[in-house]
């Protein structure tokens, strides 16, 4: 069997995980907070026929070997923890990291999950949580039900304003959550990622301070995902997988070729 075949088969798995991570990020083009990803590839293990400087004769070596590359594959696909775009809203539990930094909110089963969508919303007994899946915010924040606004302030300080009261009455502290390698976290859908053991351990602190970022109300942070970026990957893998597959197409031909000579 022609190696070409193989090597050529590669490419094109490994091209088509590439179009899967590119769709991917155009379809979350319009998802806020969503991070991009990218495909990392490496080459794949190499046949030695001759080894760079090996003997050649009793007194010369080998200025180059004679190495036959098997391909090529998708090793990771890794986060890009870009800063996306502010978009303001009038929403009061619309919240923005500008910065690092994520927000901590709790899963049903007792473990924590880390965020940079900050479009929050209150459940039926006036705590904050996610719009989707009404995960609750960490630390737990209970909005009262005689609150005529909400005001959050750059370092996460959240105080309401209550009929009657002079002074707004402080009900909480939004703090946010910074890991070594961001990178390292595992996502696991519904904009949330969760710990790893290569993302090193949260380290929570008040937004603003210390290298945290602040909090911004009434803003969102979109999508870091540029489509023209994204569009021109997609042509140049789908070049590249073009490519490879001609080459499967002119080594078929080839031995085509040979077996009805032979």
């Amino acid at each position: 069997m022609n190696p070409a075949l193989w090597i050529s088969k590669t490419g094109l798995d490994a091209q088509t995980k590439d179009i899967a991570v590119i769709s991917n990020n155009l379809a979350n083009a319009s998802t806020v907070g969503f991070k991009k990803s990218r495909a990392v590839f490496e080459d794949l293990l190499y046949q030695t026929i001759n080894q760079p400087g090996g003997r050649s004769a009793q007194d010369t070596e080998l200025p180059s070997g004679l190495m036959l590359g098997a391909g090529a594959k998708v090793v990771a696909t890794q986060k890009i923890h870009t800063q996306g775009d502010m978009i303001t809203t009038d929403n009061s539990l619309d919240l923005m990291i500008q910065g690092d930094g994520f927000f901590e909110v709790l899963l049903p089963d007792g473990t924590s999950s880390y965020t940079r969508n900050g479009q929050f919303t209150m459940d039926e007994e006036g705590n904050i949580v996610t719009p989707g899946a009404g995960y609750p915010l960490q630390p737990q924040i209970t909005i009262p039900d005689d609150a005529l606004e909400i005001n959050v302030s750059q370092d996460g300080e959240v105080s309401v304003r209550i009929q009657g009261q002079a002074d707004n009455a402080v009900v909480g502290q939004i703090n946010t959550v910074n890991f070594i390698n961001p990178t390292g976290l595992e996502p696991i859908g519904q904009n949330l990622f969760t710990e790893t053991a290569v993302s090193g351990a949260p380290a929570q602190g008040v937004p603003g301070l210390e290298g945290y970022g602040m909090i911004v109300q009434g803003a969102l942070e979109t999508s870091n995902v540029n489509t023209t970026e994204e569009l021109v990957n997609l042509i140049e893998s789908q070049r590249v997988y073009e490519m490879n597959s001609k080459v499967i197409s002119a080594v078929d031909q080839m031995l085509s070729y040979l077996n009805q000579q032979l």
